[in-house]
């Protein structure tokens, strides 16, 4: 199926309602869009990634690039779940019911959106985002015409995408197309997880805390038993034929101790997943109403972090 089977004038019309059936939803899109969210579907957003413009204007690349062959360029980073989740996690770019004194249920969208609806609008914003690069001087105009023609999408962005029901409809959507998918979850969905009747190309565990205790002070879960689910899901990852990755977000002050890499330790030997990455946690969105720049390690701290982390794995 493709874009011109769609009433998108009809898309835009069912979401402009559904964003505006109550103030508080209208108050968390119009803050999301000055963010430079586009909405896709009624409850999927779309947002350029930093590293889609340095590619194209100064050829430099993010991670996924130097280490899995993505093409930044080519890469759409999105969520069928603009602002549901199960967590409140401290450094979570996401705009939370905190930060802007409103309350609105996040445990679940209201709504499903057609998974057809989610990735064709996803190519086609895409596609709309990179076409504001033709004729500028400083970007390499080949790139620009090989953006609008994706080849990757990053399925996590902001909320939890696993909340999406129909995530397994969306990522053979996703493959239908020839585009590749990376799925990103917090773990608290493990129910979803081993359901899914569609693999993803690679699959991402997020972890910042490493027990209870540390899960329930950082990520400050809004439903019950929140890690004993991230367990079950760690303990699932085995059974997956795609490459699974622990995606370590590193908090200065909080999870670069010894104690946390003997945590880690414990839960990559019962994950066993295929890769551990670590990442810098950045100082941006509305984390910053929660943490504070010194919280932002250097690219130093973070190499000397995973170094010591590879040592007490072995």
């Amino acid at each position: 199926m493709r874009g011109k089977q769609f009433d998108w004038r009809r898309v835009a019309e069912e979401r402009n309602a559904f964003w505006s059936a109550n103030p508080v939803y209208r108050l968390v899109y119009e803050s999301m869009r000055k963010q430079g969210y586009h909405f896709i579907g009624r409850t999927g957003v779309v947002k350029r990634c930093h590293w889609t413009r340095e590619a194209v204007v100064n050829h430099r690349f993010c991670y996924k690039c130097l280490w899995y062959g993505i093409e930044s360029h080519r890469c759409i980073q999105m969520s069928p779940v603009a602002i549901w989740c199960w967590n409140r996690c401290q450094h979570c770019w996401r705009v939370q019911p905190e930060d802007i004194g409103v309350h609105w249920d996040e445990t679940k969208p209201p709504v499903v959106d057609d998974p057809s609806v989610l990735v064709e609008e996803s190519i086609r914003v895409h596609r709309q985002i990179m076409a504001g690069f033709k004729g500028n001087p400083v970007a390499d105009q080949k790139m620009v015409e090989e953006a609008m023609n994706p080849k990757h999408a990053a399925i996590s962005l902001t909320g939890e995408p696993l909340l999406y029901t129909r995530i397994g409809d969306l990522i053979r959507e996703y493959h239908k197309r020839g585009i590749t998918t990376f799925l990103v979850t917090h773990g608290t969905r493990p129910d979803v997880l081993a359901g899914i009747d569609e693999e993803p190309t690679q699959l991402y565990l997020s972890l910042e805390a490493w027990s209870r205790e540390k899960y329930l002070e950082f990520n400050r879960p809004i439903v019950p038993r929140a890690w004993d689910l991230v367990v079950e899901t760690i303990e699932l990852l085995p059974s997956f034929k795609a490459p699974t990755v622990y995606r370590i977000t590193l908090i200065k002050g909080f999870n670069d101790t010894s104690e946390a890499i003997k945590g880690f330790r414990k839960l990559i030997e019962i994950g066993n997943p295929t890769y551990v990455e670590v990442k810098a946690y950045m100082y941006m969105g509305y984390s910053r109403s929660r943490l504070k720049p010194d919280n932002m390690p250097s690219h130093e701290e973070v190499k000397a972090f995973a170094e010591k982390l590879a040592e007490e794995i072995g």
